[in-house]
């Protein structure tokens, strides 16, 4: 079985490297780019560049498009006359003859005939195509008549609007427009130029293809660009066509079949890289889904922005917050799988970005700025700092990377110091999206921790009325635990947190433990088995509390660990003894466990098991202290409770010492005070005070008697 499961894992391990390397690949540059970034009147900042091969000077657009509008003046659509005239004369004609046109006379009736006729031979236009062609500054048309093709003037052209107006106001002195009106000349009116798409789109594309775009060409081992030289309008042009080249003769399929599987191998290698890392130094991570596919996620998700932001936008990836990457990871891991973390993470995102070397060293000293400037974040103060520092070092290491490519501050360029300063404006979403990301992978933030810590929380509010002295205990317990993980680098808050909610399951039977009990102990009625299966019972209890509040993973670890797999020694040793030769189940006395498995579930344990210990010293000094706390670790390490988690012999030398100052100082004698002595005759002694009881009743028969002593003594 458990082979089988150690296979399982390494799969969903194969699979998990392969998927997101897969997703990684997906969204990067798959043709051939030119990796450089530059402007104009800046100098260079990469190496010499030789063509390697003869192209052409490119023009740039705006000259391009300026020609291309020139020469668009030349263009003329095609249009054919139809026969349409011809039909509605005719048609005029024979409704005149019917009469259908009322009373018009026979004069009236030629001119109309004679306009129709001369309207139809300028030719008359769809008004939609007569618009578009007055908006778009097209001087003529060309009519077309068999195999030839004359140009007309657009403005000579009708539309059927304009031919109406030219019949009936064309000759307003021999013909009156009252009269003409009256006449339905519209209803004989309609277009007869017909548009040949095809001629005219041929015209349109043989007269843009007349424009020359390049203007000169670069031979091959010509020198484009020097270290240090400035890109002038005219070496930026040359740049520009290069780059253009670049890209137009991108890699064939099979080309390109190779540069997909390149990326893939470059992607794997990396994560793989990574993920032997965690094999080696942190195994706990490699047997944690969550933490992997949060280290994943984030080397991923930076990786595709990388790409996107750089190839389907026009900024640059610099304004990509990429501290975010350590900054998460040192929060809620460590802060050296934090770095290497963010070094694979800038790697792969290099692939995607113009001079990646740059980028690498820019984005590498961020990242140490990032784990160093932050251990946890618990208030807004933290990120801001953190963003301050890191926006510092990455200005400071472009600044330093430019002046040493003998850049003066006068060429420096302002666009990638902006990009800098609006990614660390984006870090500053670090502290919201930290909610986003403790959700979805089942983490813990220290701004959680600080707020379950809060001894208002429902539960510990609870808790100190239901079990006041489990709820000291506690108190004690992560004073003392507190202390430890600071000295050993441990998370203080996390250790803080879990020994506060370590025992809720005893709110559940409070009076069944001594630190709530009183006078009566209701052990002395039950058997040993069944005193220690309520005593064991608290750490299921409590689980099942922890899961009814909906407290995190990590804090439930504690209740479920802090005391291992260790006995119920009291009751134990006690059924031993009044056993003796019978055999034993010691599953009964045993607490269901696991042990630690982290070094703040161990120094929980020590803490718990001392403080509790502690307790029960009749004579307290530094070798009494020293001597328990001494014992019940050693006892703790010689029983393997620590075998699975990551602390050491000097971890615990150091926590030992520091449980032994900080008891010694819980438990300091106090010195006693003074008190003031009364005179005889006023008040009463103060050994008659220690009384407290008959105090009062001494100094009235004191006072008794003083006053039976005066009248005896006078006369």
């Amino acid at each position: 079985m458990a082979q089988r499961k150690t296979w399982l894992s390494l799969f969903f391990q194969a699979l998990l490297l392969l998927a997101f390397s897969a997703v990684i690949v997906l969204f990067m540059p798959r043709a051939e780019t030119f990796s450089y970034d530059y402007e104009l009147d800046k100098p260079w900042r990469y190496g010499d560049i030789i063509a390697s091969h003869n192209f052409p000077i490119y023009k740039s657009d705006q000259v391009v498009s300026h020609e291309r509008d020139s020469v668009m003046r030349l263009y003329h659509p095609y249009y054919t006359l139809n026969d349409t005239a011809d039909a509605q004369i005719a048609r005029f004609w024979a409704n005149y003859r019917d009469g259908r046109l009322g009373s018009l006379s026979w004069k009236y009736a030629d001119y109309v005939a004679r306009r129709l006729q001369a309207v139809y031979a300028a030719g008359i236009m769809d008004s939609g195509d007569y618009s578009q062609w007055q908006d778009s500054a097209i001087t003529g048309i060309a009519l077309v008549d068999g195999n030839t093709a004359r140009v007309v003037a657009l403005r000579g052209i009708h539309t059927v609007r304009s031919a109406y107006a030219d019949i009936t106001a064309g000759d307003s002195v021999r013909f009156l427009h009252d009269v003409l009106t009256q006449c339905p000349v519209e209803d004989y009116l309609i277009p007869n130029l017909t548009r040949d798409i095809e001629r005219s789109e041929q015209s349109k594309h043989d007269l843009i293809a007349s424009v020359i775009v390049t203007r000169g060409e670069v031979a091959l081992g010509q020198k484009v660009i020097g270290r240090g030289d400035i890109v002038t309008a005219e070496r930026l042009a040359i740049l520009e066509s290069m780059k253009r080249d670049v890209e137009k003769n991108s890699a064939s399929r099979g080309e390109r079949s190779l540069l997909l599987a390149g990326q893939w191998l470059f992607a794997i290698l990396l994560l793989l890289t990574f993920h032997f890392y965690l094999r080696f130094f942190r195994q706990d991570y490699v047997h944690s889904e969550r933490s992997l596919l949060l280290l994943y996620s984030l080397i991923s998700v930076f990786a595709i922005a990388t790409a996107l932001i750089e190839h389907s936008t026009g900024y640059t990836a610099y304004i990509i917050p990429y501290a975010m990457v350590p900054l998460f990871v040192r929060v809620f891991l460590d802060a050296r799988t934090a770095f290497v973390a963010h070094v694979v993470c800038v790697l792969l995102s290099a692939v995607s970005v113009y001079g990646p070397f740059e980028f690498v060293v820019v984005q590498t000293l961020a990242g140490f700025a990032a784990i160093y400037s932050v251990k946890e974040i618990t208030s807004r103060s933290d990120v801001f700092r953190s963003a301050f520092v890191v926006t510092s070092v990455a200005a400071l290491a472009m600044l330093t990377y430019d002046l040493s490519l003998g850049t003066t501050f006068e060429k420096l360029s302002s666009t990638w110091y902006v990009a800098i300063a609006m990614s660390g404006v984006l870090l500053l979403f670090a502290y919201p999206l930290m909610y986003f990301f403790e959700k979805l992978f089942g983490f813990t933030s220290s701004v959680t921790l600080i707020e379950l810590s809060n001894i208002n929380a429902p539960l510990l509010r609870r808790m100190s009325k239901e079990a006041q002295g489990t709820f000291n205990h506690s108190m004690q317990v992560a004073n003392l635990a507190t202390e430890v993980a600071s000295k050993i680098g441990a998370k203080t808050e996390l250790v803080r947190t879990g020994a506060l909610y370590h025992d809720i399951g005893k709110m559940k039977n409070p009076a069944f433990f001594t630190e709530n009990q009183s006078s009566v102990n209701p052990h002395d009625t039950l058997s040993e088995e069944r005193s220690a299966q309520i005593i064991i019972q608290h750490v299921p209890d409590g689980l099942e509390m922890a899961d009814k509040y909906r407290l995190p993973a990590d804090i439930k670890g504690f209740i479920a660990t802090h005391h291992g797999r260790s006995k119920a020694k009291y009751f134990y040793v006690n059924y031993v003894n009044k056993h003796p030769g019978e055999p034993v189940n010691e599953e009964r006395f045993t607490y269901p466990g696991p042990n630690p498995n982290t070094l703040e579930q161990a120094i929980l344990m020590m803490a718990d098991s001392v403080e509790a210990a502690s307790r029960s010293l009749k004579e307290v000094n530094d070798d009494s202290l020293r001597e328990l706390v001494n014992r019940i670790i050693d006892s703790q390490v010689s029983e393997g409770y620590f075998r699975d988690c990551p602390i050491t012999f000097h971890d615990i030398a150091v926590a030992k010492e520091q449980f032994i100052s900080s008891l010694k100082t819980i438990y300091h004698t106090r010195i006693s005070y003074p008190e003031i002595k009364q005179p005889e005759t006023d008040a009463p002694t103060a050994q008659e005070q220690g009384n407290f009881f008959g105090s009062y009743r001494n100094w009235n028969h004191a006072r008794r008697d003083r006053r039976q002593q005066r009248r005896q003594s006078q006369p």
